[in-house]
């Protein structure tokens, strides 16, 4: 008897194959009031999703309405999972999947600090003008360039640092919206 059919039990050779893995940017329109981001935090941990990037500010002070921002990676069910669960609270009033929906714009902002001088200096200027990183401070051993644009191209920019002397990142999260003239609801 072949050895694999033994060890598997079955006469079949089934590909068992895991479903991908996908990464997506969730739109969340929730009331702007104590406790809420816990609870929508909450409902993440409690589950074991995991959050790639958290962006939460008010978007209409006169509603009391905040847009929180997630980037989140799994299975097809368990996006559309974390969206059911999401729609179902209470403080919740609407939640869009950038990513499905397509068109949406995506950026984030970075502050890299890089320390080095001579030629190393010289090359991290050269490429914080190519990628359209500003100087916001310069010393004479280290700068602090700002950068934004889509994530992987921050990612790009941040790897690229870590030879010329990169010592600090802090990074906003994603903000995404979508395109068009139609808007979430309220």
């Amino acid at each position: 008897m072949n050895a694999h059919l033994a060890s598997t039990g079955s006469a079949y050779f089934l590909e068992t194959s895991k479903p991908a893995v996908e990464t997506h940017t969730l739109s969340v329109i929730v009331d702007n009031e104590p406790g809420v981001l816990a609870r929508v935090i909450g409902l993440f941990s409690g589950r074991g999703y995991n959050i790639d990037s958290l962006t939460v500010s008010e978007t209409q002070h006169e509603k009391h309405v905040s847009r929180i921002t997630i980037v989140t990676t799994g299975t097809p069910a368990v996006i559309t999972q974390i969206i059911h669960q999401l729609d179902r609270m209470v403080p919740v009033h609407s939640v869009a999947d950038l990513t499905v929906n397509g068109n949406a714009l995506t950026r984030e902002l970075a502050m890299v600090k890089v320390a080095g001088s001579g030629e190393k200096r010289v090359e991290a200027l050269r490429l914080a003008d190519a990628f359209r990183a500003r100087v916001i401070d310069a010393g004479t051993q280290s700068f602090v360039f700002e950068i934004t644009g889509k994530p992987d191209k921050v990612d790009q920019f941040i790897s690229l640092m870590v030879p010329l002397g990169l010592v600090e990142v802090a990074r906003t999260g994603v903000a995404g919206i979508a395109r068009g003239a139609e808007g979430m609801r309220v």
